[in-house]
């Protein structure tokens, strides 16, 4: 299993990268074709991210998009995803797999102002995501555990065969947009890798909303992570801030994501 690092801005695309998209990969059997073939699941879909997504893969073999909550920093450009599949010069692609929260298609038909009798049946396949209830996607098992956010959200425990070996299973875990909760906690225990959230710094007070460097670290540590990568920090916050919030708390593997980093495990 292989994550990239498409976009990972917070809250908006900023001058280095597109907003939040995290490519995950895995080999696995595909029934349809009788072989083993490369899956490409991303998770969340931010302004920008959709044409950087083009750098890593052919769009066109996108197997999943699963959006971790709705609001438009992780999912502006599920429309350029659309356009992509229903006028592409060759033809319509057929849809593909849309997982997210609830009210998900009424979001997308409101970010791309199309009439509401259009049901995207042609573009997407959308499935509503709830907690603790797998998604499966060729070898990915994809479990959505319940964030703490302003609407909605989930984080996703990610399950799927090792690089290096494909007999064993890897498990990576996602936060989305969350503060400390008790699901986030959980979904993080053991993994390999945790992709969190630390759109915050010592200084916003607000809670219910984001993490900090120092509140993904006590997650990190009290779930026993073999490595964690810090992520959606904000175009204005200099990520050496929030990763020395986080060494504070934690010793471990820590470092700040970037467009291009790749993570295998």
């Amino acid at each position: 299993m292989r994550l990239t690092v498409v976009g990972c801005t917070g809250s908006m695309s900023g001058p280095y990268s597109a907003a939040s998209s995290y490519l995950v990969q895995a080999r696995g059997a595909d029934p349809e074709i009788g072989e083993d073939r490369t899956w490409n699941v991303v998770f969340d879909l931010g302004p920008g991210s959709f044409g950087a997504l083009w750098r890593y893969i052919d769009a066109r073999k996108l197997d999943a998009v699963v959006l971790s909550h709705l609001h438009a920093d992780h999912v502006g450009d599920v429309i350029s995803l659309q356009v992509h599949r229903r006028w592409y010069p060759t033809g319509p692609l057929g849809p593909v797999l849309l997982a997210g929260p609830d009210g998900l298609m009424d979001r997308v038909r409101g970010l791309d102002g199309f009439a509401e009798d259009d049901d995207y049946e042609g573009d997407f396949d959308p499935v509503i995501l709830h907690d603790g209830e797998p998604l499966m996607v060729g070898p990915l098992k994809i479990t959505p555990y319940e964030g703490l956010h302003t609407v909605p959200s989930f984080g996703f425990r990610v399950e799927g065969p090792s690089e290096g070996d494909p007999e064993k299973r890897v498990e990576l875990a996602y936060t989305g947009d969350t503060d400390t909760c008790p699901r986030i906690e959980e979904m993080a225990d053991g993994v390999q890798l945790f992709l969190s959230e630390a759109g915050f710094t010592a200084a916003d007070e607000a809670r219910g909303v984001h993490l900090t460097g120092a509140r993904a670290a006590e997650i990190a540590k009290k779930g026993a992570v073999g490595s964690m990568v810090l992520t959606h920090i904000q175009p204005w916050t200099d990520p050496s801030v929030v990763l020395a919030e986080a060494r504070e708390v934690w010793d471990g593997a820590i470092s700040t994501a970037y467009a291009g980093a790749t993570y295998s495990l």
